[in-house]
């Protein structure tokens, strides 16, 4: 649905984004992470035609944001950082007049604006002046414009940017819903957005894509991933610790300290590729060693994401 090819964008020397090549299929949900400043903003506003690529090329629906950039804007509902709107009209006003501009009139132009109010769960709001909404509801007017003209892809720059817990797990439900049927990409640096929402993510630094993969396989790269933790009433020996520290497949293990008192709480991290449930659990069995806890981690995307996002150069 979305192919991107060795897209570069320069502001004189500096590259903001540096030769990014990805495709995204239909009905996926691809997360485009990365840390503040590393090109995902301008890489969402070359896509949608914002701004023209120093080079490379964008394909949506087959249509090149050169060579057909209205063929492109036609499939695309696009939901930019911190939505804007027109802050003086009432959210019924503002969805008319959008409807109006993507050539709705009459009878189907007010169809169109009530499904829409429907899916985002604006009715309530419809005769308010924006400017008086919430930042949640503010997020939802510019997201119901963007579906206006039910376009089969969303591209939403960071659109849970700003908003309370309660905001953000209502935007995500909406997202989810709208991703049952369109092809959706997602900016945050949120990871656990990410991992609410995404079927699969690419990481860029500096303008360069460092990481593409489902969220399981990005958790997977993490030292972390199939790590045992396991938790005693009371605090172990140091010879239990080096014991396990020289169990076939363990790179390491430590004692983790926690707040408050009562359970002592140790992780066992494997070494690359192994899994070493088994082994920690048989050893504490044959040591008679009674756990509150066990369980094995699915790794921590965090940790890849700085890994991966520090230092590149």
């Amino acid at each position: 649905m979305i192919e991107v090819k060795e897209l570069v964008k320069t502001y004189g020397a500096f590259r903001a984004v540096d030769g990014i090549s990805f495709q995204v299929e239909r009905g996926e949900v691809l997360g485009f992470l990365g840390p503040n400043g590393a090109g995902k903003s301008t890489t969402m506003r070359m896509i949608t035609c914002f701004l023209p690529p120093t080079a490379g090329t964008v394909t949506v629906g087959g249509k090149d944001i050169l060579k057909d950039s209205v063929g492109v804007r036609e499939q695309i509902g696009y939901l930019p950082e911190s939505a804007p709107s027109y802050p003086e009209m009432q959210v019924d006003e503002f969805l008319r007049f959008m409807a109006e501009v993507r050539g709705f009139t009459g009878a189907d132009r007010n169809r169109h604006i009530d499904r829409v109010t429907e899916l985002t769960s604006l009715s309530e709001v419809r005769d308010q002046v924006i400017d008086t909404l919430s930042k949640g509801f503010r997020q939802r007017v510019c997201f119901a414009q963007a579906l206006l003209h039910d376009p089969p892809v969303l591209i939403l720059d960071e659109p849970t940017d700003g908003l309370d817990p309660n905001q953000k797990h209502d935007m995500r439900d909406v997202i989810k819903r709208m991703a049952e049927t369109k092809t959706v990409i997602l900016s945050t640096h949120i990871l656990e957005e990410m991992e609410a929402v995404c079927t699969r993510a690419i990481i860029i630094a500096r303008g360069r894509l460092v990481a593409d993969g489902s969220p399981e396989e990005l958790a997977a790269r993490s030292r972390y991933h199939n790590a045992v933790t396991f938790k005693l009433s009371k605090k172990g020996t140091d010879t239990m610790l080096k014991a396990i520290k020289a169990l076939d497949g363990v790179a390491d293990a430590v004692y983790v300290p926690t707040r408050g008192r009562g359970q002592a709480t140790y992780q066992v991290i494997p070494k690359p590729g192994k899994k070493i449930l088994q082994t920690v659990t048989s050893y504490l069995d044959s040591k008679k060693i009674q756990t509150e806890e066990v369980f094995t981690e699915r790794g921590r995307v965090d940790e890849v994401f700085r890994e991966l996002t520090q230092g590149v150069a």
